[in-house]
């Protein structure tokens, strides 16, 4: 006689609660020692996460702690601050949305993180994903999370051949995520742990199901077809974008830096002299009109993917400089501190 639903959620998720005590990675919001189960920890570490490398956010968690130990010391924080503390880690809409919510947490719930799912889905930039995470890392409430690991994991143990962000088969996999962590008697190791799990082991590509602890359980493994599925998602379709950048540089080596829009790809941060087009590179005409800048040679020619836009950029040297408004020259070091995104920094940093 077959197993009821119920029986086999509560062997998974006892798998995996175990095999995670014992293969979860060393990582720095995990630190015993500075309080595994803060849910300020558990914020911070959960919104850099997202759509970021593990690797990377490792590199930036420990010094953005480090700058702002605490949520009132992020929430009174002036917002170029936490971008440039941010800068490297890219989106940089979520360090806007992380600052708010802390703001949140100081004004609307005296600085204590909400320990209610509902109220947490009250804070800005706090979605189903990261509440479900707070409440149960930091609570250990029985509360379900799903994100591309969970996915797949639940995917495969179901055999069902969907893209992960199928809309109707989504809602599946919260329920399944939901019923699994209901099965749990320690809802944030388990929750941690299948996120583990599809990370180190249920990857992607070549999956290392000798190794998994709920392979067992695994009906794409039982049917073969764990490298079929999850199906894959369509190719994004990213708009062009040309950027031509002015290098600026004085007599004593400093650069000539200005604030991008408060809107659009990197807003608000800071940027060489740069004007952007949809079709082509701006003329030298163009530039002259619209950044009062001469554009000179050519210095280099580079590319770089977002999410939705695959941006050319052309560094330009610039002569007949005039600073203009909302423009300023700075050294390496001053710009080092400064909220730059990746290719500016990258720009603005080159021995040309």
């Amino acid at each position: 006689m077959p197993e009821p639903d119920g029986a086999i959620d509560r062997k998974i998720a006892r798998a995996i609660t175990a095999w995670h005590r014992t293969n979860a990675r060393d990582l720095p919001w995990r630190d015993a020692a500075a309080g595994e189960r803060d849910p300020y920890r558990v914020l911070v570490s959960e919104v850099m996460l997202q759509q970021t490398q593990v690797a990377r956010v490792v590199e930036k968690f420990c010094s953005f702690l480090a700058r702002f130990p605490t949520i009132a010391d992020l929430a009174a924080a002036d917002e170029a601050d936490v971008l440039a503390e941010w800068s490297g880690l890219g989106y940089y809409r979520r360090a806007r949305l992380l600052h708010a919510a802390a703001r949140a947490v100081v004004s609307d719930h005296a600085g204590e993180i909400p320990r209610d799912h509902a109220a947490l889905l009250t804070i800005p930039g706090v979605g189903r994903y990261t509440a479900g995470a707070i409440a149960s890392i930091a609570f250990n409430h029985p509360e379900p999370i799903v994100d591309g690991n969970v996915a797949r994991v639940v995917l495969r143990i179901e055999a069902r051949a969907e893209t992960p962000n199928d809309t109707k088969g989504l809602k599946q996999t919260w329920k399944r995520a939901e019923s699994l962590v209901r099965a749990s008697t320690t809802p944030g190791a388990f929750n941690e742990g299948l996120m583990e799990l599809g990370a180190t082991v249920c990857t992607p590509r070549n999956p290392r199901c000798p190794r998994c602890p709920i392979a067992d359980h695994c009906f794409a493994r039982k049917r073969a077809r764990q490298d079929e599925i999850p199906l894959p998602k369509p190719a994004a379709k990213r708009k062009p974008l040309y950027i031509t950048a002015l290098l600026a540089i004085d007599a004593k080596g400093r650069r000539l830096v200005e604030r991008r829009p408060d809107t659009g790809l990197w807003a608000g941060m800071h940027q060489p002299p740069s004007l952007d087009r949809d079709d082509r590179f701006a003329t030298s005409a163009e530039i002259l009109g619209s950044l009062s800048l001469e554009a000179g040679a050519v210095l280099s020619e580079f590319d770089h993917q977002t999410t939705h836009r695959a941006v050319r950029f052309r560094v330009m040297a610039a002569s007949a400089v005039r600073k203009g408004a909302g423009r300023a020259w700075h050294s390496r070091r001053q710009i080092a501190s400064l909220a730059l995104g990746t290719p500016q920094r990258r720009i603005l940093l080159t021995d040309w």
